[in-house]
């Protein structure tokens, strides 16, 4: 009797619910993370601005009554903690927010999936650091392991090495969210009909079709040195950052695998640097994904770096056991 992709709980299913909502923001709060409860409902431009501009087509709209002004039921709570960090928190060098509510979608993320997920996340404004970005990747991995979900495997990525290769392919905007799709899905006929179609150079396809094979274990990082080399520094740094998150993961949690895919842009394009997300064997969907989208809060007045993580808490409990104690 519910729509489509709507979802409620029962007793003991919202008992279990709460047991880990109580458990995963104490953690937050014990790593310093101050909790924030933005609006379901805001402006609509709030919404769809900075980190937000890809949100357009999964966002419900209406029109407010009292000042005729669009307003939008939040699809994912990101741009409101940039909003919140750059209008309440300007006065602060480094803020770390941390929230969990519900998010509404006019559409889900993949076949079969919620239009209502139960978002967590953690966002860490003001840092740029490589520190940073591995609190925050500790923290999700935190986030799986408090929820009780086993076998997870962890994704790892850097946009800098697709802005790099596409830097000099003029594209239209049009044109790149193609380009986006043939990455994500690694066809590489599609990408001869994509550069015939568009008169891009054989050079340009080449550099590309080699982008859609850097995936696998640890030696892309190799590959990605011997066959990106001609496109400059931002490669070379992204493939060192990797290199340096997987060192550091291999110290702390040395049974974690970990597969590499250097043209996985996460599904957000505002993204600048490391990307990561979680899975688990038999699970087609990533159960959270993070990474850094450093100039955020520009639209509100102050631009800052930033990185930070989500998940469904709904998505959680189905593939976890009985929240644990920290």
């Amino acid at each position: 009797m519910l729509p489509d992709g709507m979802e409620e709980s029962l007793p003991k299913a919202a008992w279990r619910a709460e047991a880990l909502r109580r458990t995963l923001l104490d953690h937050y709060r014990a790593a310093r993370y101050e909790l924030i409860l933005p609006p379901f409902l805001e402006h609509l431009d709030s919404l769809l601005t900075g980190v937000g501009a890809d949100l357009d087509g999964v966002t419900f709209k209406l029109t407010d009554p009292a000042s005729g002004r669009l307003l939008g039921l939040r699809s994912d709570m990101t741009p409101q903690a940039a909003r919140i960090a750059a209008r309440h928190f300007a006065d602060q060098a480094v803020v770390r927010l941390c929230y969990l509510g519900t998010v509404l979608r006019t559409r889900p993320d993949a076949l079969g999936g919620p239009r209502s997920p139960r978002q967590v996340g953690c966002e860490l404004f003001g840092e740029a650091t490589f520190a940073a970005d591995l609190e925050v990747l500790n923290l999700m991995l935190d986030t799986l392991r408090l929820a009780g979900v086993a076998d997870v495997h962890l994704d790892l990525g850097h946009v800098g090495v697709y802005r790099a290769v596409t830097a000099g392919i003029e594209l239209k905007a049009d044109d790149e969210a193609d380009l986006f799709d043939l990455l994500q899905r690694k066809s590489l006929p599609e990408l001869a009909g994509f550069v015939a179609a568009r008169g891009l150079s054989a050079q340009a396809q080449t550099a590309l079709a080699t982008l859609m094979t850097l995936h696998g274990d640890v030696t892309v990082l190799q590959r990605a040195r011997d066959t990106l080399s001609s496109f400059g520094d931002s490669v070379a740094a992204a493939v060192v950052s990797l290199e340096q998150v997987i060192a550091m993961l291999q110290k702390t949690q040395p049974l974690l695998p970990i597969h590499l895919d250097l043209a996985e842009l996460r599904g957000a394009r505002y993204h600048t640097g490391l990307v990561f997300a979680a899975f688990v064997p038999g699970h087609g969907r990533e159960l959270a994904r993070g990474g850094r989208y450093d100039g955020v809060g520009g639209e509100f007045g102050l631009s800052r770096p930033a990185t930070g993580f989500s998940a469904d808490v709904n998505e959680l409990l189905r593939l976890g056991v009985e929240p644990i104690a920290k």
